[in-house]
């Protein structure tokens, strides 16, 4: 399921020095080559639905709580060391690539903001980073605000969402878990200037925002789906919080924020449709919030104050890509005072607003590239900052400083490090402020970025992009690995990734396809891979492969394919329609169980899915599910190399998910490839949570696939 953007793709940390490794291939062991795999022990459960029955040889092992799935469990971890075992030098060799990519003692560009500034630096052998600031200037002492290597000591996971700072500076509020999962976290408030926590704690808040009496705070709570449902008012002092709204729509969440401006407190709820804000005068906290416009099914809409107006993002099946309105502050109910500030575009998709005191910046995205506009409040030209490369990732980073006159963004490559700069809007200039540090070098021009365009089955044109190392024959003898996403309209978008090189200086061609599913070139782009047109991520995923192949960029029996979560569903769902297509698979934390899981309305998430996937307990939505649910539709076929991962405590995609996927694989597939589980018995969603143990992660799955192909060093 929802709402991890994966590893692979999104790791912007730093790079390499061209290593030109020779590729060496051997033969790869196969599955008969070790002992006999694990083998889950068969206990049918039977449903019906609709007439049609199925029948879960494994849906046993859900219960984590029965000992005897722990015991399956760390079985086939122990049968992956085993089969691994092998690869460690491997391993240990990609494990100390990565690292000498990143320079460990680090420190982020500082932000002012409220008479500080802020920044995280992180220290060479130390797994977390360290939050400090500094007040008024660079020069003065050092403030540090949260040590989290001293918070996660002795902590198998750790995992800081992050913090927000009272209005007067002295007080930080945050949150924390010990498990690794990505949905329940603690609140605390820590007094700056003794160090101390006030006392303050609560469990499983979601989001929180500050009044300006510097002692009431707003957070929202999780219900037993893990569903932000609720929003609560609380002072300092106070034992308990008081409800102030909840949210009984089960498909919508709600989440309470403050404004830019500090002049409101906003209660936003949302589901993947439609959306609702309420708000109050940040001065008065204890007034009743009200409604800003009120819900409307398939009408989105997001407020951006300014001290003079509204902008509102308004997005309706007319208009999918979005349009700004500017609205009064009083009299907004009345539609005729509403003024379109930026007209709705079919071709251009809004992804994201920054409100200063002047100007307005956009973050649009257009032909599946990102750029940035910036426009005066009061309308008029706008100014386009515009970049050279064919594939690039620009975002919008804004300016906490509402009365500032630059804001900041971020630009990537597949073979540029990312980069920070500062744009001056009065004078349009722009100024870098910090690009990630290569220690061992890099040099962008000993690679070739490519965007490709594919035809999917139905004649749609699905946007690629590749990176390999320049030399590469395109005569089908190389290695490759294709990565996508393809679901809530998250983006599959290029970054440059540290981890990365260690394929492509071997010789891999690394592919990014930006299918349906995502948003890439649009909000319809969304719209025509989700509910009962979800296939169409599968098939253009499938189309993107068949190119790189067809292309002479790589061979079937040598192209690896990868994705995470809802991306980890398209792994399983082209490995049972396109088996041939793939020499190995991995499958990270795969929501595969997706009839199930969207039956059972007691799992996380799973009703606020039904505007994703469909509701299952409507007749057509079952059958369009159960035709494509991977879990479901195994078979008795050859399967390629397989590498399943999960998480013990992941909240998004249970644990027993990639566990019975894999037990139902080995009981009914009919090659002799590797079929390998590693689940985390520590963590949940996201793997490891240190940055160490992290690369770990990722030096293991590499080593998977390198070995997989025959290359051994």
């Amino acid at each position: 399921m929802k709402h991890f953007n994966f590893l692979v793709m999104g790791i912007a940390v730093l790079l390499i020095v061209s290593c030109n490794i020779k590729k060496e291939e051997v033969t790869p062991l196969k599955q008969s080559d070790f002992p006999a795999p694990p083998m889950a022990a068969v206990i049918p459960d039977t449903f019906v639905n609709f007439g049609q029955q199925r029948i879960d040889n494994y849906y046993w092992l859900k219960d984590k709580s029965n000992p005897k799935v722990i015991d399956y469990l760390q079985t086939e971890n122990a049968y992956t060391d085993t089969v691994m075992g092998p690869t460690r030098e491997l391993q240990q060799k990609i494990y100390n690539e990565i690292l000498g990519r990143i320079k460990e003692d680090d420190e982020s560009y500082p932000s002012f903001t409220d008479g500080y500034y802020y920044y995280s630096r992180s220290e060479k052998g130390k797994q977390y980073s360290t939050y400090c600031r500094r007040k008024g200037t660079m020069e003065a002492a050092e403030e540090i605000i949260f040590d989290l290597n001293s918070m996660a000591e002795g902590k198998p996971a750790f995992i800081f969402r992050g913090y927000s700072i009272s209005p007067d500076n002295s007080k930080a509020v945050y949150f924390y878990n010990e498990t690794g999962s990505y949905a329940e976290f603690r609140m605390k408030i820590k007094d700056l200037a003794s160090g101390e926590d006030v006392g303050f704690s609560i469990d499983g808040a979601a989001s929180v925002a500050w009044a300006n009496d510097n002692k009431t705070i707003f957070y929202s709570l999780i219900d037993k789906t893990l569903r932000s449902a609720a929003i609560y008012r609380q002072k300092l002092d106070e034992v308990a919080g008081e409800l102030v709204y909840e949210e009984k729509d089960a498909r919508f969440g709600t989440y309470v924020y403050g404004s830019k401006t500090k002049q409101y407190i906003f209660i936003t709820s949302s589901s993947s449709t439609t959306s609702e804000e309420r708000y109050i005068p940040a001065d008065r906290p204890t007034e009743a919030f009200k409604v800003f416009l009120p819900r409307v099914q398939d009408v989105e809409y997001s407020v951006y104050p300014h001290q003079e107006k509204f902008f509102v993002r308004y997005k309706n099946k007319e208009n999918l890509n979005g349009m700004i309105y500017e609205m009064p502050l009083t009299g907004y109910e009345d539609r005729s005072s509403w003024k379109v500030f930026l007209p709705h575009d079919k071709e251009v998709r809004i992804e994201g607003i920054d409100i200063l005191s002047n100007w307005v910046s956009l973050e649009l995205r257009k032909n599946g590239l990102t750029e940035i506009v910036v426009m005066p409040v009061k309308g008029g030209e706008g100014q386009t900052i515009a970049f050279p490369e064919p594939v690039y990732t620009t975002s919008l980073s804004g300016n906490p400083e509402y009365d500032a006159v630059t804001f900041r963004y971020t630009y990537t490559s597949l073979n540029r490090p990312n980069t920070l700069y500062e744009y001056n809007i009065e004078t349009a200039e722009t100024v870098k402020l910090k690009e990630q540090e290569i220690p061992s070098g890099f040099n962008p021009d000993d690679y070739m970025v490519e965007r490709l365009w594919t035809t999917a089955a139905d004649g749609v044109k699905v946007p690629m992009a590749v990176v390999y190392k320049k030399g590469l024959k395109k005569d089908g003898s190389n290695p490759a690995l294709i990565y996508s996403y393809g679901s809530y309209g998250y983006s599959s978008d290029v970054y440059f990734s540290a981890s990365m090189f260690s394929l492509i200086d071997r010789g891999f061609v690394y592919a990014i396809a930006q299918i349906r599913g995502g948003s890439d070139l649009g909000e319809q782009w969304y719209e025509d891979g989700k509910l009962l047109h979800k296939k169409n991520s599968f098939t253009d995923f499938i189309a993107c492969s068949e190119q790189l192949i067809n292309n002479g960029y790589t061979a079937a029996d040598k192209l690896a394919a990868m994705g995470g979560s809802a991306g980890g569903l398209l792994m399983g769902a082209v490995a049972n329609m396109r088996p041939d297509l793939y020499q190995t698979i991995v499958a990270q934390v795969p929501f595969v169980d997706v009839v199930n899981t969207m039956l059972d309305e007691t799992l996380p998430l799973t009703t606020g899915e039904y505007e994703e996937w469909g509701n299952p307990n409507e007749e057509a939505y079952y059958n369009y599910i159960l035709s494509y649910s991977p879990y479901d539709n195994i078979t008795a076929q050859n399967y390629p190399n397989m590498l399943v991962t999960g998480g013990i405590n992941d909240s998004q995609v249970l644990f027993h998910e990639p566990a019975k996927y894999v037990a139902k694989l080995r009981s009914l597939k009919t090659d002799d490839n590797i079929l390998l589980l590693h689940m985390n018995m520590d963590s949940g969603h996201g793997g490891a949570t240190g940055r160490y143990e992290g690369i770990k992660d990722t030096a293991f799955e590499f080593a998977f696939i390198l070995n997989r192909v025959g290359i051994e060093k």
